[in-house]
């Protein structure tokens, strides 16, 4: 089934699709770009071999723009659950690493998880702690594991 598609783009749009075409999130410069391929006269099938998806992805893409507009086109990111065994690590982490240097222990990643469980709670994995806390800028002794 091929055929014109009814998207046409307005210049405002057109401009936010040219900006949208820009951006560092590959998924957003690639919706924008389709829908801008498609004002320009392509087919889903051209667009799809072009960015290498099915042509139900363009076409999902086109009634996105249709219904939303511009909008549409960027990254959602989903709300998900609380997050929180990394917020009550955050918590402990952030009290046990303010103190000076010369006045702490030395945190090792095993040691924390036992004192975030200590007054949290809640268990944490090492490598769920390692991963928030580089999020976050902080980091615990990289010394050996012991205890």
């Amino acid at each position: 089934m091929s055929g014109k598609s009814p998207v046409t783009v307005t210049m405002e749009q057109r401009a936010a699709l040219d900006a949208l075409s820009a951006s560092h999130e590959r998924g957003e410069a690639d919706r924008a770009r389709a829908i801008l391929l498609t004002a320009a006269g392509w087919t889903s099938a051209e667009i799809a071999e072009a960015f290498g998806v099915r042509e139900d992805t363009v076409r999902f893409w086109r009634s996105t723009f249709l219904s939303t507009g511009v909008d549409g086109l960027r990254r959602q990111v989903s709300s998900g659950p609380e997050p929180v065994k990394a917020d009550a690590a955050l918590r402990v982490a952030d009290d046990v690493l303010s103190l000076p240097v010369t006045d702490r222990t030395n945190w090792t990643l095993p040691r924390l998880v036992e004192e975030i469980e200590r007054r949290e709670g809640v268990r944490i994995s090492k490598s769920r702690l390692s991963t928030v806390l580089r999020k976050k800028g902080a980091t615990a002794s990289a010394g050996p594991a012991t205890r």
